[in-house]
C-alpha cells in the first residue's frame, strides 16, 4: 500500500512495496518512501542492518528481511543465532541465497531441509523462489518469485492448479522508457539472465554504450524481467500481472531511492 503526499505519483505504478539494497543506500532511507511495506536485500552479513536500525524502521513500516537459509547465523540446521538478533516485528524471507553473498561452505549447503526446517520457525513468512522454485513450492507458504518472461503463465498456471497461498512478486522497476536510461539501469541484471546471457554476442556491452543486436537483446530483454517505463506503463504492467495471480509487487528501484520519492 502507498502512504503519504507521493501517493498520486507513485501509485500509478500499481507497486506495493519497495526493495533496498544495503549496498547502495541508507537503508532507512525506507522511511522516505511512500509504502507500507518495505523488503531489505540480504548483501552478506556485514550488510545486515542492525537490530536498532530494523526497530525503527518495523515502527512505522512493515520490514521483511531476505535471510539466507544456507548462511551461518541463519541457517535453522546449523548456525542459527542471527534469528535471534532480529526484532520481533520484522518479518523474514526465507531464501537459498546468492551465491556472490555466501562462502564456499555455506554454498554447499542443502537446500531443501533448510527451507523445511525454516519454514516450521516461521510457516508465514515469504520463500524465495529464485533457482529452487520446485524447492520452495514443495516447503509451502508464500511464494516470493523473480519476475521473468514466464511470469504471467506462471501465475496463472498456479492459481489454475489451487495454489491459495500468497504470491509475491520482486522485479527491478525503471520509471523511464528513455533506452539510455533503461540500459544504464538494468542492462547489467538483464544480461545476466539465463537466455539473455545465452542470446548476447561475445564481450558485448550491456549499459547505454550497448550497439546493434546486443543493445536489440538487451532492451527486449528489460521489458521481460524488468518492470521498465513510464509509471502508467508499470502501472498497467503490474495490472497484468495481479490479474495473472500476484498478491503483491516488489519493486526494486534500480536508478536509486529517489526515483519512488520524487
Amino acid at each position: 500500500m502507498l502512504t503519504g503526499e507521493h501517493e498520486r505519483v507513485v501509485s500509478k505504478t500499481g507497486l506495493d512495496a519497495a526493495a533496498l539494497k544495503p549496498m547502495e543506500c541508507d537503508v532507512r532511507r525506507a522511511l522516505d518512501l511512500p509504502f507500507d511495506t518495505v523488503a531489505i536485500d540480504y548483501e552478506g552479513r556485514e550488510q545486515l542492518p542492525d537490530a536498532d536500525l530494523l526497530r525503527e524502521l518495523a515502527a512505522e513500516k512493515r520490514v521483511l528481511l531476505t535471510t539466507p537459509v544456507r548462511a551461518d547465523g541463519f541457517d535453522p540446521l546449523g548456525d542459527d543465532s542471527l534469528y535471534e538478533t532480529l526484532p520481533d516485528a520484522v518479518d523474514p524471507v526465507f531464501v537459498a541465497g546468492h551465491p556472490a553473498y555466501l562462502t564456499d561452505a555455506e554454498q554447499s549447503r542443502a537446500i531443501a531441509p533448510r527451507l523445511g526446517a525454516a519454514r516450521e520457525i516461521d510457516p508465514e513468512a515469504w520463500v524465495g523462489t529464485e533457482g529452487v522454485e520446485r524447492v520452495a513450492l514443495a516447503a509451502g507458504g508464500p511464494q516470493y518469485e523473480l519476475l521473468s518472461r514466464t511470469t504471467e503463465r506462471d501465475f496463472r498456471a498456479l492459481r489454475a492448479a489451487g495454489f491459495e497461498e500468497t504470491i509475491a512478486l520482486y522485479a527491478p522497476t525503471v520509471l523511464s522508457d528513455e533506452e539510455d536510461d533503461v540500459l544504464d539501469a538494468v542492462g547489467g541484471y538483464v544480461s545476466r539472465r539465463g537466455p539473455v546471457r545465452r542470446a548476447l554476442p561475445e564481450d558485448a556491452a550491456t549499459d547505454a554504450s550497448a550497439t546493434g543486436r546486443a543493445r536489440e537483446i538487451l532492451l527486449k530483454a528489460s521489458r521481460d524481467f524488468a518492470l521498465v517505463g513510464s509509471p502508467e506503463e508499470v502501472g498497467e504492467r503490474v495490472r497484468t500481472l495481479k490479474s495473472a495471480g500476484a498478491d503483491v509487487v516488489v519493486g526494486y528501484p534500480a536508478r536509486g531511492v529517489d526515483e519512488f520519492t520524487d
